[in-house]
């Protein structure tokens, strides 16, 4: 990889958007390890509201969902020394809205989430990664406890589990998580947890021992804390706790959730009070203590990455820009590194590994 792809001490990340398909949507960008500088590398167009991106296990490949009406799948070629992404594949997930996609670890699969018509669909891949088919479609039904909210299915996340047997879905217009057997991409459910009435489950995380999980609750912004077996494939509530200060009074909705590597913290975004709440993870019980909460630099911090390095870095969509921070080893707490990327609406950060 050339310098002026990539300097030494930075790392490489995709950037999705709520962009038109005329203008650019989806950025290549490196991050200054040292200082946490960013700077765009590449970008493309042709596609309308890349909400979320994911990566192949393999690198070669990245798949954007389309958030629109109807939704889209768009698969890429990236290129091996430019980085650039080529168009391969364009399939429609039959849903509406998709804003959340992922692959399972092996590669075998790309699962999309339709917030809107609330579904989710599995396609299978072949050996390039790239799809062949759409194995599985399910459709939710139901409606959930806030009629503004939740009057329909709403399926905001879908994660595979390390070994591929499970896929994971939060629902947040039904208050569930539903984990679905995996058989050959084919999905059949397994297991239903039922979460707080309200609550509307968004994202969910697992630790990196993998016997706990972590849930943000979007309407209601909480972090619900749950055992995992793996093996079962189940979970069990242990505790709630909210992402914000005490005192806090105005609208806010939880949005994204990440666990460091290192599984001692837990981060959550707010959007409204427009914070990164920090939460310490007892690595016995996977119990959460509440340490700070700062201000993300912007206005609603749709999502957030952690990156190799030490990094942090926060989509604000409201107010078009990237704000990088410095993560503290020893207690995880955000410095903000005085460097920030202006960018329309971004709204996902998948790191290039």
């Amino acid at each position: 990889m050339n310098e002026q792809l990539q300097k030494a001490d930075e790392v490489l990340f995709y950037t999705g958007t709520y962009s038109t398909a005329e203008e650019p949507g989806i950025f290549l960008i490196a991050a200054s390890k040292e200082s946490g500088e960013m700077r765009i590398v590449n970008q493309m167009n042709g596609i309308g509201q890349p909400s979320f991106v994911a990566l192949h296990p393999n690198g070669e490949k990245l798949y954007a969902v389309s958030e629109k009406g109807e939704g889209e799948l768009f698969t890429y070629q990236i290129d091996a020394s430019t980085k650039e992404l080529h168009l391969l594949d364009r399939k429609s997930t039959e849903g509406a809205d998709p804003c959340y996609v992922s692959v399972d670890t092996e590669g075998r699969y790309v699962l999309v989430a339709n917030y809107s018509s609330g579904s989710v669909s599995v396609y299978k891949l072949d050996e390039s990664g790239l799809p062949v088919e759409m194995s599985a479609k399910i459709q939710h039904v139901g409606e959930g406890f806030r009629k503004d909210r939740q009057e329909g299915p709403h399926a905001h996340s879908i994660l595979p589990s390390s070994d591929g047997h499970f896929v994971f879905v939060c629902d947040l217009g039904l208050d569930q998580l539903i984990v679905y057997r995996n058989e050959d991409g084919k999905l059949s459910t397994h297991y239903e947890l039922k979460l707080p009435a309200g609550s509307g489950p968004r994202h969910l995380v697992i630790h990196p021992s993998e016997k706990f999980a972590y849930i943000v609750g979007e309407l209601n912004s909480t972090v619900t804390a749950l055992t995992y077996n793996k093996n079962r494939g189940e979970f069990q509530i242990t505790h709630h706790i909210s992402t914000r200060e005490k005192a806090a009074q105005d609208e806010n909705t939880g949005a994204d959730i990440r666990v460091s590597p290192c599984g001692r913290f837990l981060y959550v975004s707010n959007r409204g009070d427009d914070t990164i709440a920090l939460f310490h993870i007892n690595e016995e019980t996977g119990a959460l203590t509440a340490e700070e909460r700062v201000s993300t630099g912007g206005k609603t911090p749709r999502n957030f990455n952690l990156l190799e390095g030490g990094l942090l870095l926060a989509a604000n969509q409201g107010t078009n820009n990237l704000v990088s921070f410095r993560i503290d080893s020893e207690t995880g707490r955000l410095t903000q590194t005085g460097f920030e990327l202006e960018l329309t609406a971004p709204v996902c950060i998948e790191p290039f590994k």
